[in-house]
């Protein structure tokens, strides 16, 4: 695989970086392909982080769904969040869809040294596939935009986005490179948020550092692309084909 440029990289999916108040690694993925519409689905870190103008900003874009992928106890604010006019979120549906349970213990053995990566998502949708189809029905039923996050808005969040967009047609070999660039620059973005954190939540990489992970993460991305026949998945799930063909009437044109 060829080595890649994140600079240049991030130079050019700057124009898709989100610019709500507090947002962290936040992206519209409209024009991760041409097919995938502007402002229907975006992809950010933890919730929490946005302010009131944030929110607000968030709303004028047309978002009114927010699909939160965390479990249970890793929601709420801390104390370096900003505080919020409650009323704020009361325009917005926020569904929490944890796409995994930490609780099994034959999981976390198997995947626990890689869940920054996704060299674990193959085993995670293998495991849950109700979990991951909660998450595609709350997108076919959302209104407005929707948000989708974890933590960090990189490997959860990068798991359900790369499904999301193959149902939508981002499926060949060609537009799986563009997921694979997107879950770069989540990385990437992420990365950049702990470098400005005084005590960070993740230890940063350095650039070399950065792009080794990259190339390391990519490939297992890719890996799982090719062999991802979204449709099918979804539909043993449980989804029915009109649930599956409103999350492609909600992202594509």
């Amino acid at each position: 695989m060829a080595s890649i440029d994140l600079a240049q990289l991030h130079r050019h999916g700057s124009h898709r970086n989100v610019p709500w108040d507090g947002a962290v690694n936040a992206r519209d993925l409209g024009g991760v392909s041409p097919d995938i519409k502007a402002g229907r689905l975006y992809r950010m870190g933890r919730h929490e982080w946005l302010t009131d103008a944030g929110w607000q900003q968030a709303y004028d874009d047309g978002v009114r769904t927010v699909v939160d992928l965390r479990n249970p106890d890793e929601r709420g604010r801390r104390e370096t969040d900003p505080v919020l006019n409650t009323a704020v979120l009361d325009r917005f549906q926020v569904v929490n869809c944890p796409t995994e349970d930490q609780s099994d213990e034959e999981f976390m053995q198997l995947v626990g040294p890689y869940l920054n990566s996704p060299e674990y998502y193959l085993e995670n949708l293998r495991r849950w596939p109700e979990k991951i189809a909660a998450v595609v029905r709350a997108v076919a039923e959302s209104e407005g935009a929707v948000v989708v996050h974890c933590a960090a808005g990189r490997d959860r969040t990068g798991m359900v986005t790369a499904v999301l967009l193959t149902l939508a047609g981002v499926d060949h070999e060609h537009d799986h490179e563009h997921i694979a660039d997107d879950y770069a620059l989540a990385v990437h973005g992420i990365n950049e948020h702990h470098l400005g954190q005084e005590t960070p939540h993740e230890t940063p990489k350095s650039p070399e550092e950065l792009h080794d992970w990259v190339m390391h993460t990519r490939a297992h991305l890719l890996e799982l692309l090719d062999g991802l026949d979204a449709e099918a998945y979804l539909r043993d799930a449980g989804l029915s084909q009109g649930e599956l063909d409103a999350v492609r009437a909600k992202l594509t044109f």
